[in-house]
């Protein structure tokens, strides 16, 4: 970790330069995405922290990782030796929070510094708010990146290409004349976006820039007669400049984009989502701004008819692919030649079987025993664990389509589940059940049906931390707003159209976890008269439940007839995919329960 220890004193020579008394460092990009490339992985090369989740802070003196408990272990490993503390953000014994560890060790005067780019106009703001509270100064000009990181990766150069009509559903001119109207009934001259998944959408372009989303690094400012996309020129190939140029689209050079905003009107009036556009590019705007939430955020929220049919094409796919997988973990791991890396690579070559598998949509998580109670563990080579033919595993995992984007978990046993395992499985599958089969009112959010998912598990005591459902985008990102199911206040109504998980989970720290994820739609169900509009779900995911897993006894009769009925469906939608010995062992596992 000396390395480590190096790079953080040359981050220290140059704050020495220029007065600088603290840094922060988030662990994202420009864009600010939930994934992102190797060229922003700055917190990552400074501290060897290599988690989703988690901010850096260094002062002349001291190091220190903030984190959540998903991350814990993974953090004390990556950290081992290095000068760098952890600092647990929940779980039984928090630490202090940044702004609380600032307020208490920073002196009065003293100078912070961040990256603007890398911080919201929400987040830049609320840290300027503290610093004026506490007597500190804040540089939102201090780049570090471009100071210390000696061999820092170049952007991504992939091409860009075309998400064509036949999976998109509508035109990229249709969509962006609706948000051009939306604008103009918001009272804003033009938009600037800088969240890659909404260019993608807005746009129908794709791209393999990020792990795991397939988007395209890019800028847009939409007004109404100035479209443009900044973006590096080597990644518009012939197809998307002809694409571009249909659509009234003018591609500028990616590193133009702040003497483009900086050049803008004082008269215009530009609409800027505080949440996703960064600091840096909203001050770069001498123009009027409406800070507001981003009207494509619940526009492409809304799935059209042909991607929901795609959406249900992609299911299918997923589900033969995942049968295949299911039933060579069953039959390989009492051989103790397997262990969860190697799930995990199987899974991709059985997706990969599709030609419109572009790939996974999220690392999987194969959690085998007590490795499946780690909420996001994720397997290395160090701790992969061996599969037997006995204890729970757990598989979270997904694939992108050119037709749809896929997540699903299965916790199966592989061989003498206990009667602890089957009660609590069979806990967690009512609640899934109870979520699934829900029907409620216009206007009802995702926090109004958490419940349903959690009272099986809460009427025994016990319950999960994690969301019950998110929304999920069309060949996007797995994990997609404005819409959720959780505990947690979210304004958004479940509207059909709508894509959201149903993920109800149980986990026992170094015994197991169990998770039962489908994908579900929001479809219309009834009107009545002096009640309005009902709405229910549609089940997506095409995969059995694990009926050795079930107790039968602490099921009731509509509960085992919806299982029924799914299972009967998977066999139908699936079967056409599968051969003879695969039919069979699916025909075994979604036999009816008597």
């Amino acid at each position: 970790m000396q390395e480590t220890n190096n790079r953080i004193e040359a981050l220290r020579e140059a704050m020495r330069k220029v007065n600088v008394d603290a840094v922060i460092v988030p662990g994202t990009d420009p864009h600010h995405s939930e994934y992102i490339n190797d060229c922003w992985k700055l917190r990552d090369w400074l501290t060897g922290f290599t988690g989703s989740n988690g901010t850096a802070v260094f002062t002349l003196d001291q190091a220190l990782l903030w984190t959540d408990s998903r991350y814990f272990l993974q953090a004390e490993q990556q950290l081992a030796g290095s000068e760098v503390k952890l600092m647990r953000e929940n779980g039984e014994e928090p630490d202090l929070t940044i702004e609380e560890w600032m307020g208490q060790n920073l002196d009065e005067d003293a100078l912070v510094g961040i990256d603007g780019r890398l911080f919201t106009v929400m987040e830049a703001n609320r840290l300027e708010r503290f610093c004026g509270e506490n007597g500190f100064m804040l540089a939102t000009d201090f780049y570090v990146a471009d100071k210390v990181w000696t061999d820092r990766p170049a952007r991504p150069s992939g091409a860009a290409f075309v998400h064509d009509e036949q999976y998109a559903g509508e035109s990229a001119q249709s969509k962006l004349q609706r948000v051009l109207e939306t604008l103009e009934n918001m009272g804003a001259d033009a938009m600037f976006i800088s969240a890659l998944d909404e260019i993608a959408w807005l746009l129908n372009l794709r791209g393999s820039d990020v792990e795991f989303t397939p988007v395209v690094t890019a800028f847009a400012f939409i007004a109404e007669n100035d479209c443009s996309l900044f973006i590096d020129k080597n990644k518009v190939t012939d197809e998307v400049e002809r694409h571009l140029k249909q659509c009234g689209v003018r591609v500028r050079d990616y590193d133009d984009v702040t003497r483009y905003l900086e050049r803008r009107s004082e008269h215009d009036t530009v609409l800027i989502d505080p949440n996703s556009v960064s600091d840096t590019l909203a001050v770069a705007m001498p123009c009027q701004k409406i800070y507001s939430q981003s009207p494509i955020t619940a526009l492409k929220a809304i799935k059209n008819e042909v991607q929901i049919a795609g959406f249900r094409k992609a299911m299918e796919h997923d589900g033969a692919a995942m049968v295949r997988l299911l039933k060579w973990v069953e039959e390989t791991a009492p051989s103790a030649t397997i262990n969860e890396l190697d799930v995990w690579e199987r899974g991709k070559q059985e997706r990969a079987r599709c030609d419109l598998y572009c790939g996974d949509s999220f690392a999987m998580i194969a959690g085998y025993k007590e490795h499946g109670a780690i909420v996001h563990y994720e397997a290395d080579q160090q701790s992969a664990s061996t599969l037997h033919g006995e204890g729970l595993l757990l598989i979270d995992s997904g694939g992108q389509y050119l037709c749809g984007t896929t997540d699903l978990t299965r916790t199966i046993t592989l061989g003498n589940p206990t009667a602890a395992e089957r009660h609590d499985y069979t806990l967690v599958l009512k609640g899934h059940l109870a979520l699934a089969r829900a029907q409620f009112p216009d206007g009802v959010c995702g926090v109004n049906l958490d419940v349903l998912a959690r009272l099986p598990l809460w009427q025994e005591g016990m319950t999960y931390w994690h969301g019950t459902g998110h929304g999920v985008g069309h060949f996007l990102g797995c994990h997609e707003g404005p819409h959720s199911i959780r505990t947690e206040q979210n304004p958004t109504p479940l509207r059909p159209g709508m894509v959201v998980s149903n993920e109800p989970g149980l986990y026992k720290a170094g015994q197991y976890g169990i998770r039962i994820e489908n994908l579900i739609l929001v479809v219309n169900a009834a009107e009545s008269e002096g009640f309005g509009r009902f709405y229910k779900f549609e089940t997506l995911t095409l995969c059995p439940y694990d009926l050795r897993l079930i107790d039968r006894e602490m099921l009731t009769a509509e509960e085992i007839g919806q299982i029924n009925d799914y299972h009967r469906m998977v066999r139908e939608r699936l079967n056409p995919l599968l051969n003879d010995a695969e039919r069979d062992w699916l025909a075994a596992r979604t036999a009816a329960i008597e």
